[in-house]
């Protein structure tokens, strides 16, 4: 069963003891996010509305920040997130982050996690969320979208997720312009995204992270 870790910033994660690893950095589980997916993936952009596909929902921490992003700055977001392994209820709601972001973080939390998988569900006005149960590696993707957050575990304890096979099936639901951001700059990462035809550029990093990668598709 997952543990749950408090981090830098106070804000929790979770460790997997199945992967070895943590939903989010140790330094800030909440900063982190905010830096690496919506600070330099989704404020990327200017425009009235988005479609964000995230690989891997997780604590729901990214769809959250992005739910709330959305009501601050008017954008529509239609945003999918594939998951494997779905957190249960009992877990989800140990999570602090309602309690450090206030406001309607709390309802907007609870719909994330409580709302049903395989069918679109309306969070908020500005917020549509699909989630969808089943493996990256396997699964057929649909779509084409404008933003990927790529959030899986590190390369080196899921290294199934980084391949070029996986970059290939992102890459078939972006089209040029598309961006995806990453907290992983490995060289094999690198090189994978630059096949899958995408220009990769390295960021400076949160708190505990020197670099983060974000990737423009050509």
């Amino acid at each position: 069963m997952a543990e749950l870790i408090k981090t830098g910033d106070g804000s929790l994660t979770l460790f997997d003891p199945e992967t070895g690893d943590h939903y989010h950095s140790v330094h800030g589980a909440l900063q982190e996010s905010r830096f690496i997916y919506t600070g330099c993936g989704l404020d990327y952009f200017k425009r009235d509305s988005l479609t964000i596909f995230e690989a891997g929902l997780g604590t729901g921490l990214n769809a959250l920040l992005s739910c709330i992003r959305s009501s601050d700055t008017g954008m529509n977001l239609t945003y999918t997130a594939i998951e494997k392994n779905p957190l249960g209820i009992d877990i989800t709601r140990e999570l602090n982050y309602p309690e450090i972001l206030k406001g309607e973080a709390g309802r907007i939390f609870n719909s994330i996690h409580s709302c049903p998988w395989g069918t679109p569900s309306v969070i908020t006005e500005r917020f549509t969320l699909l989630k969808i149960k089943g493996d990256l590696v396997t699964e057929t993707l649909t779509g084409i979208y404008d933003l990927i957050y790529f959030d899986a575990f590190g390369p080196d304890k899921q290294p199934e997720m980084w391949t070029d096979n996986v970059f290939g099936k992102i890459s078939g639901i972006t089209q040029s312009g598309s961006v995806l951001v990453t907290y992983s700059v490995k060289g094999d990462v690198q090189r994978n995204l630059r096949n899958r035809g995408f220009n990769v550029s390295l960021l400076p990093g949160p708190p505990g992270k020197r670099q983060i990668l974000r990737a423009i598709k050509i």
